[in-house]
């Protein structure tokens, strides 16, 4: 599935996965939309002392800002799947049914599961 295939909303939170995983140059990059449509952006954190996935990231994010909820999560990484830590993650706050896109870096959806 091509970006241009996408619902808009989900483009816009691929297109915004792809651009933190370029600009800051490392392995993932994650969005997530929340219940009022705000959308929250990451990278993966890598440091000696803490290591997050991008996913994992984006949904502390939304957290942290006061989201309530979760409609929508993308994840663009090499990565042939969604690891099931990062599913609970997006789970524990959107709920099961969450969809969670994970797309290559080109911005090509590869699959869509829920978070549960």
């Amino acid at each position: 599935m091509t970006e241009q295939e996408l619902d808009p909303e989900d483009r816009k939170i691929v297109t915004l996965a792809r651009s933190a995983r370029a600009r800051n140059a490392v392995p993932e990059g994650a969005a997530v939309r929340d219940e009022t449509g705000r959308t929250y952006v990451a990278g993966s954190v890598v440091l000696p002392s803490l290591r997050l996935s991008a996913l994992r990231t984006a949904v502390a994010m939304a957290v942290a800002s006061g989201a309530a909820s979760l409609e929508a999560a993308a994840v663009v990484s090499e990565a042939a799947q969604v690891p099931e830590e990062d599913l609970a993650t997006v789970r524990d706050l959107g709920g099961p049914a969450t969809p969670v896109l994970l797309a290559a870096p080109d911005g090509t959806v590869r699959s869509t599961v829920p978070a549960g």
